[in-house]
């Protein structure tokens, strides 16, 4: 395995070698604090050369003997994933040129290596005869599966194609490569490069905790305030600012992401879908969606489709009702001659209706969302249901925001370590994730931790103020921490099917169900306190908080399928004759909105879920939709059984966290509810069924 817990176990050589250059350390944490960017290059060339040795003496197994095969082919890229995968978290979270410069490098090497090996037919041909063996047709279940899923694997990636289709294949996977990192950068430096100046009467009805967040103390803009396209100052100030024209020329930038000259992705977009839908097609499907989900849950873009257009048909008598709703609030409120709702004004309008409504704001919930007593509190609720205890512990880290935990579970043992960034920076990608770095579990000598991080961008503390989050940030945070434990609590013993390596339409059930217990009082009890007098939530303020939770919840979900809607258009049908593909999905768009989209709507030029990375959520961006049912359905075992039950909490683990891809996805759901999922759960708990 890949992981091991100090320096002592290395040999001399691996020793020097990661001390000259860090990215070629083999010891548990990994030196953040001493990788540069120049360091990329050197460790590229050594990875992949170590990784096309041991890729040719696994090719002459039917020769040499298969003792130790598929730990071997396991294990032969488990250092250069852990190296490419901290490039690639270093260029998300202190990006400069530098570092997307030798990323750039990087990347069509790697892209290059990895087409080789799935394509590599010395290596097919000896996995094809380790499988004819008695060993490969007596494997117990998990080995099987990944004996299996190895040999699909090289027919997917075009082991069976003749040379010169397997050369274009190749030309194919680094152009990928390349074109979609240069299109995450482009967002990236989009959102980076805007600030806006303004005086302080302009932000009128903006929470004062963002106006503290956002005022200028010195220099040439003293006693004004800047704003970004950031999530913790651009969301507050479409939440909240009465003055129009601002929310308008933020929403404008906003859109505007991707576009700007010298980063526009307007003009990669086509040729990321054209590079994709060539590779489908030369791997004998019909489209891109149907080449990635063939191994998921949803089997065909078509079936994925079929998903989306369901639950649209089944949202859309409540979204139309909202709609009309919310146009009458508004003209209660703003006369019957105010102008038409824009794009720039529902979101201020929602809020203004939630607060007549329930008399609710946000901002009521902050002082009880401090963002440590919030870690605290998850961490208990993770204790209590699933038997791990965390801690905070020391390692090198890449920026001093930057904490670091140790997981233990119910003996003691170290099962996991994991890192934490929550706050922006002009040098971080924006949203929020959870990646693993080292994948761990059972080894000969004993039990190997995992390692991982979860990063987002909250509303960060102030002069006066700790970190105080809105209840979606502490939603997020539940929801990377499900990914977490799904990577950290793996107890599969061959990496490739560890953890979140499952089907990706599977893969955010862990974290959908964690959500569930930021909106149950028992839950709650354990960490929103007021961060100033320690006052638990009031029920009040809770009986008020869970009236409006489904609030417009069909306007959420129809925002949600607008988004997986679109990304299986354009996998599935879109073809250039359709035209300018902003054009296309602004018509997508228009059919899941209550106001028009803008005329040049263009923010599927910022969508790096589907477009910055080669395969990443494209194609798949239903699975959020998809898990959610699954995650609707899942909790109702724990309502029926406890919502802190550790028996179920246990039952979730040996099922779903532990497995990772050891068996089907719809098998390992049906160990743990005993039947199929229940398509109406989620539409039942959003108050729409």
């Amino acid at each position: 395995m890949n992981s091991v817990q100090g320096t002592a176990d290395l040999s001399q050589g691996d020793q020097q070698q990661g001390e000259r250059n860090p990215l070629l350390g083999t010891q548990f944490l990994i030196p953040f604090d001493r990788i540069r960017p120049e360091h990329v290059a050197q460790a590229t060339q050594v990875l992949i050369a170590e990784a096309r040795e041991g890729l040719e003496r696994l090719a002459l197994a039917p020769q040499t003997g298969f003792g130790g095969f598929l730990n071997d082919l396991d294990s032969l890229t488990a250092r250069l994933d852990v190296m490419t995968g901290v490039v690639g978290h270093l260029d998300s979270v202190v990006s400069d040129e530098q570092w997307r410069a030798a990323r750039r490098a990087m990347l069509p090497l790697v892209s290059a290596f990895y087409t080789d090996l799935g394509m590599h037919a010395g290596l097919y041909a000896a996995l094809k005869a380790f499988a004819a063996t008695e060993e490969g047709r007596t494997l117990d279940p998990v080995h099987a599966r990944f004996l299996n899923l190895s040999l699909d694997g090289f027919r997917r990636d075009g082991a069976e194609l003749p040379p010169v289709q397997q050369a274009r294949l190749k030309d194919l996977n680094i152009e990928l490569g390349e074109v979609t990192s240069l299109y995450g950068s482009n967002s990236m430096d989009g959102i980076s490069a805007y600030e806006l100046y303004v005086p302080a009467e302009r932000l009128a009805g903006v929470p004062e905790r963002v106006q503290q967040a956002t005022r200028v103390q010195e220099g040439e803009h003293a006693g004004q305030h800047r704003l970004t396209l950031h999530a913790p100052t651009y969301l507050p100030v479409m939440t909240y600012a009465d003055d129009r024209a601002l929310r308008e020329e933020l929403f404008r930038a906003s859109n505007a992401v991707g576009t700007g000259e010298g980063r526009d992705n307007r003009e990669l977009l086509p040729r990321i879908l054209a590079l994709r839908q060539e590779k489908a097609e030369l791997l004998g499907y019909a489209n891109y969606a149907d080449y990635l989900l063939e191994d998921r849950m949803a089997g065909t873009g078509e079936r994925a489709m079929q998903f989306e257009t369901d639950l649209t048909e089944r949202t859309q008598p409540a979204f139309e009702r909202e709609t009309a709703e919310l146009e009458a609030f508004y003209h209660e409120q703003a006369g019957e001659d105010a102008p038409a709702l824009a794009v720039w004004d529902t979101t201020y309008w929602a809020e203004k209706q939630r607060q007549a409504l329930y008399a609710l704001d946000d901002e009521e919930l902050r002082p009880y969302f401090e963002i440590t007593r919030v870690l605290t509190g998850l961490f208990e609720v993770a204790r209590r249901i699933f038997g791990v205890n965390v801690q905070e512990a020391q390692a090198p880290v890449w920026h001093p925001e930057v904490r670091f935990y140790d997981m233990t579970d119910e003996t003691g043992a170290h099962i996991a370590s994991f890192y934490t960034d929550w706050f922006p920076r002009d040098s971080k990608r924006g949203g929020a994730w959870m990646n693993g770095l080292r994948v761990g579990g059972p080894t000969e000598s004993g039990f190997a931790p995992h390692l991982g991080l979860m990063c987002g961008n909250l509303t960060p503390p102030t002069a006066g103020a700790p970190a105080l989050l809105s209840h979606d940030e502490v939603e997020t945070i539940f929801h990377e921490f499900g990914h977490l434990l799904h990577s950290s609590l793996s107890r599969v013993p061959v990496r490739q099917l560890a953890g979140t390596s499952v089907a990706w339409d599977f893969v955010e059930l862990p974290s959908h169900i964690m959500e569930n217990w930021t909106w149950n009082q028992g839950a709650l009890a354990l960490f929103a306190r007021h961060h100033q007098t320690g006052e638990a939530l009031p029920d009040e303020l809770y009986t008020r908080m869970i009236r409006a939770r489904n609030f417009r919840a069909a306007s959420t979900a129809m925002r949600q399928y607008s988004l997986g809607t679109a990304d299986l258009s354009l996998h599935t049908r879109y073809v250039p004759a359709d035209g300018d593909i902003l054009a296309y999905t602004r018509d997508i768009f228009a059919r899941f909105q209550p106001v028009s989209p803008l005329p040049g709507d263009a923010r599927i030029a910022n969508f790096g879920h589907l477009f910055s990375s080669p395969v990443g959520y494209a194609a798949g961006y239903y699975s959020y939709k998809w898990a959610e049912v699954l995650d609707a359905d899942a909790f109702t075992r724990f309502e029926r059984e406890g919502v802190l039950n550790r028996a179920v909490g246990r039952a979730f683990v040996d099922a779903v966290l532990s497995r990772g891809n050891g068996a089907p996805a719809g098998e390992l759901y049906q160990e743990f509810m005993g039947r199929l999922p229940d398509p109406q759960a989620l539409l039942r708990r959003s108050g729409l069924a």
